[in-house]
């Protein structure tokens, strides 16, 4: 991040101070020289405005790219609107690619004050998030991204399980973020259920795997790294992913074939997770600045994922890909599969995720969920400004920065 002037000029004044070798000097010209230059630093540092003497960088930590949705929108162009918010008093420097803290270490870098501000993944650790993992099973069944991710965002502000489980790992959520809904991006397309019986699909973990199963088909782990190579030379016939993965990163319109657009699930995740004691230090005009920029910026990398997607569905049609609309039984099949697997998820979390009941939890989320969709339904997801203003208006201007996250 580049100096500003004032910072120049201060470091201009600095060099002031720098002292004559003493082997050319005696003890009393050095004396002499050194009283000289502590009176010329004094003067040139009184002369700076306060804010300049008082302004830090911090340390902000994602280990996505730069042109990722997920860092330009919440991290790049979030921390040019604080600084521009606070007239240069809040400023952070944004440390990309897990250059700072790779990103299985984010939390730990957090709580460790390495980073104040970071974008944490929670299921790159499930032994330290067991309950947001509990909801990132869940979120297989939903079908509205941006619902998903403004759900997600309110349960962990306000669920008193969840915010135990952030302030037990040292962190104060402040954000989260959904992934766009994944699709099967096949080399052999699957337009009916019987379509799917013996194909390969490349799966993230978790309800995928339940779900390609009862497909028919075979569930393989292949990291995302590897999914271009898997589709053009066979191993695997198609990998259930978000669509922006077409036209972006590996570019897979270039080797599959067609796109099943069936709501598959989300992802979830939180954009903005801050070091305790650096939120309960700032001013709360300062806190309430970030919670107003952050409000724009989640909403902004919302709206950055849907317009991506339909960018990379309408070039895919336009390169010949087939856009695939599943027929009633697939669709039936899935809401069959979706319901029995909501019913089944409470045992299945206390078993395998050793947590106590979480079915409050997820009646929460779902609830949640249903009701942004309803505050979504008429709004136009390509407008910043018309997303922003339901995040803000029923989330984020109601949260008392007097309050929030001590």
């Amino acid at each position: 991040m580049a100096q500003s002037s004032s910072n120049s000029d201060a470091a201009a004044a600095a060099t002031t101070l720098r002292l004559y070798e003493f082997s050319f000097l005696t003890v009393k010209e050095t004396t002499m020289k050194l009283k000289q230059s502590l009176i010329v630093a004094a003067i040139a540092v009184s002369a700076l405005p306060a804010a300049v003497l008082a302004q830090q960088i911090h340390m902000a930590t994602n280990w996505l790219p730069p042109v990722h949705v997920l860092n330009a929108q919440t991290y790049q162009r979030w921390t040019a609107d604080v600084a521009k918010a606070s007239s240069g008093a809040l400023k952070f420097e944004v440390h990309s690619n897990g250059s700072l803290v790779p990103a299985k270490s984010t939390m730990q870098g957090i709580r460790d004050n390495v980073a104040v501000v970071g974008i944490v993944y929670p299921g790159y650790t499930p032994a330290e998030f067991p309950l947001n993992n509990v909801i990132n099973d869940l979120v297989f069944v939903s079908d509205d991204d941006i619902a998903a991710g403004f759900a997600y965002t309110e349960l962990a502000m306000n669920h008193p399980k969840l915010q135990a489980e952030w302030k037990k790992n040292g962190g104060v959520f402040a954000g989260g973020y959904s992934v766009p809904v994944y699709n099967f991006l096949c080399t052999k397309p699957i337009r009916k259920f019987e379509d799917a019986k013996g194909l390969k699909i490349r799966i993230a973990g978790g309800a995928h795997a339940e779900w390609v199963k009862a497909l028919g088909a075979v569930p393989v782990s292949v990291p995302s790294t590897d999914i271009y190579t898997g589709l053009e030379r066979g191993s695997i016939d198609c990998t259930l992913s978000d669509p922006s993965m077409l036209d972006k990163g590996a570019k897979l319109w270039e080797v599959a074939k067609s796109v099943t657009l069936l709501p598959m699930g989300v992802v979830v995740g939180a954009n903005y997770v801050y070091n305790p004691e650096f939120w309960k230090g700032l001013k709360p005009a300062d806190r309430r600045i970030l919670l107003d920029t952050m409000a724009r910026a989640t909403a902004r990398a919302q709206v950055g994922y849907h317009v991506s997607v339909e960018a990379a569905l309408e070039g895919s049609r336009k390169r010949g890909l087939e856009l695939v609309t599943p027929n009633a039984e697939m669709k039936a099949r899935l809401a069959a599969f979706n319901k029995q697997f909501i019913e089944n998820l409470s045992k299945n979390s206390m078993e395998s995720r050793k947590v106590a009941d979480p079915g409050d939890l997820i009646k929460a989320y779902l609830d949640l969920e249903t009701k942004w969709k309803g505050l979504l339904k008429d709004v136009d997801r390509t407008s910043e400004d018309a997303v922003f203003k339901v995040l803000n208006d029923n989330l984020y201007s109601k949260l008392d920065a007097n309050k929030f996250g001590l």
